[in-house]
């Protein structure tokens, strides 16, 4: 790719162009989330081990190591991983040219170069084959569809957080997981969830009797599901009924394989109000799962313009 329209600000992005960047990206951002998992302590469902989208593209956020911390972050915009260490050490990584197997390698070294010594797992997850990292030698880098994702992935947190401002429950942060490549935020009612089957390849089950470890309903964006990716929405356990919703935007679907809901990106990008279609498409489906579990919604929902129609202390 050379050039990707983005028109209303929601770019164009097929599927079918972007292959071997999207696989490099996938197998990358595994490792520096391993990395993050290596020194960052536990939060339930595994919260303490995504990424977040930021202004240049993917960041750990801050990661504690001793009585430093450090940050890694996936910059689009320079195709570079920067790496920042409190005590001042900086360092960078091209991402044009390289392998997984090299960008593996350069990653430890680097963050060891600047006194951050750690030792992650071989291989990735959550994908078959699992090739060990040392020896991928997939290679592909394509910065402009590197650019459009991580727009995709702009718009799709900032919509996505609107919704998530919405629930005054237990919510997840809108991060992004490197096992399943999507961006995710997930409200739970408080109520524990049967144990998870787990079965997700090269992933131990008992990692998704944490994440599922409590009813929920789950949203976000994945590059799958339609020509440039879709929005999708789920509930675990799924009540009786939950694949009946009414009045889904246009486009809208149900995948008995995957067992939710999906709105192929492009519909949302082609619609007269993108964030409007996104937003229907959440809370119809949302509204649908906790309606079935009998989630108490006034308890757990609210404006969150809630201050702005009041009246401010003089």
């Amino acid at each position: 790719m050379t050039d990707v329209p983005t028109g209303n600000g929601w770019p164009a992005l097929r599927i079918d162009e972007w292959g071997p960047t999207r696989r490099s990206l996938h197998m990358w951002t595994q490792i520096v989330g391993k990395v993050r998992l290596a020194h960052a302590p536990l939060l339930n469902h595994w919260w303490q081990v995504p990424l977040y989208v930021s202004p240049r593209g993917l960041t750990t956020s801050a990661i504690p190591f001793g009585t430093n911390s450090f940050d890694m972050e996936f910059d689009f915009v320079d195709h570079a991983l920067k790496v920042r260490v409190s005590d001042g050490g900086a360092a960078a990584i091209d991402l044009r040219d390289t392998s997984v197997a090299r960008f593996h390698e350069a990653v430890l070294s680097t963050i060891g170069g600047l006194g951050i010594h750690t030792r992650i797992s071989d291989g990735p997850n959550e994908v078959d084959p699992a090739v060990p990292f040392v020896e991928d030698t997939h290679a592909g880098y394509d910065p402009a569809a590197a650019t459009a994702f991580w727009r995709q992935l702009v718009q799709a947190d900032r919509v996505v957080n609107e919704f998530r401002a919405r629930f005054v429950g237990k919510v997840s942060p809108v991060h992004f997981f490197w096992g399943s490549f999507d961006l995710a935020c997930t409200r739970f009612s408080g109520r524990p969830a049967p144990r998870h089957p787990g079965g997700a390849p090269n992933c131990g089950d008992w990692v998704m009797e944490e994440g599922y470890s409590h009813e929920l309903s789950s949203c976000g964006f994945w590059p799958g599901g339609g020509d440039e990716g879709a929005f999708y929405s789920y509930a675990y356990p799924e009540p009786d009924g939950f694949a009946d919703a009414a009045s889904l935007p246009d486009g809208a679907f149900y995948d008995a394989g995957l067992r939710q809901y999906l709105l192929p990106y492009e519909v949302a990008r082609l619609a007269e109000d993108p964030d409007r279609t996104v937003m229907d498409f959440l809370e119809v489906t949302y509204g649908a799962a906790v309606d079935l579990m009998g989630w108490d919604r006034r308890a757990l929902e609210d404006d969150p313009h809630r201050w702005t129609h009041k009246a401010r202390p003089s």
